[in-house]
């Protein structure tokens, strides 16, 4: 896909490096600074809801009045650089994807490339440290992309991280996990390897499972990838796993899990298939994605099913189906201005982000170009998406968008939304804002039950200047979390942070911001 510029070149170029003087520590400074996210070329064919050939560009009107909420429970700083860079050998990284879970009273932050332990009011009760240590792997290895969960059902912390070994010969997906409900104690461990050293000559391998991206339901957890070469330009498809819960929490020696090898949709390789968190009882797993194979802007998104779930312990494989759904369009967003600089953050691209299942809909969101009423320049905005999914038997059968709409800032940009609801029409998203006149700040919007569209961005925290690294990686997403017992959300983001906790050299000085926002 156009859109898409492989990172697999750059990767390349380090582990080439990396392979004529030794050295773990520059080789995952080098490679995390190119980041956890890659776009890949173009691929050809479409089927199904054919779009236009180029969707007009997206206008929204910004809201007039902020959203309904109780208001910020909780807004504390979060991981820093000032964190990676201590616990990494001085070095720095960007970015750094968030990855953010909460019960029992913990609120557990993993990023690039450090984590720490908090209780709700932002104490910190563990670290920092390196992300590494919760997934017994060297603090030089090199790593990426964390994300992790607390399923309440079994009272069990689930993380992922992708990596890859020294010469560049090996990955696989490391899963961490924490029977103990306790965070700050030692987690165990689960891999699979994703090197595909038998696949097709023509896939480039080896490979690795870029962005992992973490789901969950009553039976599994699910990992969804996107397959790279690690030495060349190849893109192989998404890749679905789905992993036995019971097997992992009661530390069985093997553990069943099915993986769905390089899918595709609309006659495309699908790329950043989003499972969802959850909630409540669900006839399937579901999962969301984008399409825009061409880079040139869609108006359809993708609703996938895994169905028959239970199977899986079993040693089973449940039925992965799909469909296109017509909705609102979005393009690739562009590069965002901000205060005090002349240059510009990386906005991403308009893949899919989180995804969640709750009262029976599926929320989904991505960051988008847009054009804001009244405003003469494009921007990044946030596109979300509410959707009804419709079984027949063991697969879908179509699929019904219930809401969706913008979140735009005039004259500011919106990058890498994250949207969590309760299920009882309240809704809560988070994301940057950054813009001409506003440096990068964590900010968020809300939709009540009265309400079909997210009220007037709040900012929750104000950047404290320009983010001046070269380059000005950002994101790559944001992450929330809805608590059921207090019906709030638990958000996390990056913006710039105070100077205190910023990277000590001046170099990537990001930070995070954790919000609690009480829906109502």
């Amino acid at each position: 896909m156009k859109r898409r510029i492989a990172r697999s070149a750059l990767l390349a170029a380090v582990l080439t490096i990396f392979c004529s003087a030794w050295a773990p520590p520059a080789l995952a400074a080098t490679s995390r600074e190119h980041g956890a996210r890659h776009r890949t070329t173009s691929i050809a064919g479409h089927a199904a809801l054919a779009r236009p050939s180029s969707p007009a560009l997206p206008t929204a009107q910004e809201a007039n009045v902020e959203g309904h909420g109780a208001g910020l429970a909780a807004n504390f700083n979060g991981v820093s650089s000032l964190d990676s860079q201590g616990t990494n050998f001085g070095l720095t990284f960007e970015p750094p994807d968030q990855g953010l879970c909460v019960g029992k009273g913990f609120v557990v932050e993993m990023v690039n490339s450090a984590f720490r332990v908090y209780d709700t009011h932002g104490k910190t009760l563990a670290g920092p440290t390196n992300v590494n240590a919760p997934f017994h792997d060297d603090f030089a290895a090199f790593t990426s992309d964390p994300r992790c969960h607390y399923d309440a059902a079994t009272n069990t912390w689930f993380a992922v991280v992708l990596f890859i070994n020294d010469p560049g010969t090996e990955s696989r997906l490391d899963i961490a996990f924490n029977t103990s409900g306790d965070p700050t104690t030692d987690w165990s461990v689960f891999r699979i390897d994703t090197t595909r050293a038998d696949a097709p000559a023509g896939f480039g391998c080896p490979c690795f499972g870029d962005q992992p991206r973490l789901g969950i339901d009553a039976s599994n957890i699910y990992i969804s990838t996107d397959e790279f070469s690690i030495l060349g330009p190849e893109f192989n498809g998404g890749q679905i796993y789905a992993i036995s819960k019971s097997d992992l929490v009661r530390h069985r020696e093997d553990v069943h899990f099915v993986h769905y090898k390089d899918v595709s949709i609309g006659g495309s390789l699908a790329l950043a298939v989003e499972p969802a968190l959850t909630f409540g009882s669900a006839p399937a797993e579901y999962f969301l994605s984008s399409l825009d194979p061409d880079g040139t802007g869609d108006n359809r998104i993708g609703v996938w099913a895994l169905t028959h779930p239970d199977r899986v312990t079993s040693g089973g494989r449940p039925t992965l189906s799909s469909v296109i759904v017509s909705s609102e369009p979005y393009a690739i967003p562009p590069q965002a201005d901000q205060k005090g600089s002349t240059s510009k953050l990386d906005s991403g691209d308009d893949r899919m982000q989180q995804t969640q299942f709750i009262n029976g809909e599926i929320w989904g969101e991505l960051t988008t170009a847009i054009l804001p009423a009244g405003d003469t320049t494009k921007r990044a905005g946030a596109a979300w998406f509410r959707v009804r999914p419709h079984l027949s038997g063991s697969t879908l059968s179509g699929a019904s968008v219930t809401g969706q709409g913008y979140v735009v800032s005039s004259g500011n940009h919106v990058m890498y939304p994250a949207v969590q609801a309760d299920g009882q029409g309240h809704a809560a998203m988070i994301f940057t804002v950054v813009g001409a006149h506003r440096f990068p700040s964590a900010a968020y919007a809300t939709l009540g039950d009265d309400e079909s569209s997210f009220g007037k961005p709040v900012v929750a925290a104000t950047g404290s200047g320009p983010y001046n690294a070269t380059p000005q990686r950002w994101g790559d997403y944001s992450w929330a979390v809805l608590d059921p017992q207090t019906d709030s959300v638990w958000m996390a983001t990056e913006y710039m942070p105070p100077k205190s906790s910023q990277s000590t050299n001046g170099r990537r000085p990001w930070g995070t911001r954790v919000l609690n926002l009480v829906l109502q």
